[in-house]
């Protein structure tokens, strides 16, 4: 049997507790959801109604080179959105949104797995207009630029909820316990 250090074995231990696998493990249920909002007031004085709907696709991960172990996992989203301005004006968006994931060690003994809040910078949108007024409005109302700031917003908000910090906080004293228990 080898020995290693404490720190040596809290590295390998993150970087057993928290690989590429079980992050897609994690998100897959995503896969393949609808997504449906709106119609929603926009622009000055809420004056056009938008909606959207839209289907999430299979997440993909690669892990960064950091101190910490970290990933980028990049979720994409299939959108057709309509504004509604002097008539109907669709556009159909491929979009993928970028997280960071960084595996850390908090107090007393517990792996939480921090996802940075995404920017609009982490949302990369291919927008194609339905017609010439909806191409002409895509560039007179910066459809591309409402996209990716209303999705960050979005995203920012659903890793915020209750449910999902929950499951990003792993009491690994509780699981050592029960473990010994058994």
């Amino acid at each position: 049997m080898d020995y290693c250090s404490y720190e040596e074995f809290g590295r390998r231990f993150f970087e057993h507790a928290v690989t590429e696998e079980r992050i897609l493990g994690a998100v897959a249920g995503l896969a393949g959801e609808p997504i449906e909002f709106g119609p929603i007031g926009a622009g000055p004085g809420k004056i056009a109604q938008v909606s959207a709907s839209g289907k999430v696709g299979a997440a993909t991960v690669r892990p960064l080179t950091r101190e910490h172990v970290a990933f980028l996992l990049t979720i994409p989203v299939d959108l057709l959105l309509t504004i509604n301005l002097g008539g109907a004006h669709r556009f159909r968006a491929d979009v993928e949104v970028r997280l960071t994931i960084t595996a850390r060690a908090a107090e007393p003994l517990r792996v939480v797995i921090d996802v940075e809040p995404p920017t609009k910078e982490n949302v990369v949108v291919s927008v194609r207009a339905e017609g010439l007024r909806a191409t002409m409005m895509r560039y007179a109302a910066s459809v591309d630029e409402e996209i990716r700031r209303f999705v960050a917003k979005y995203v920012a908000r659903e890793i915020d909820k209750p449910k999902i910090k929950a499951a990003r906080d792993i009491d690994v004293a509780a699981r050592i316990d029960g473990a010994w228990q058994s």
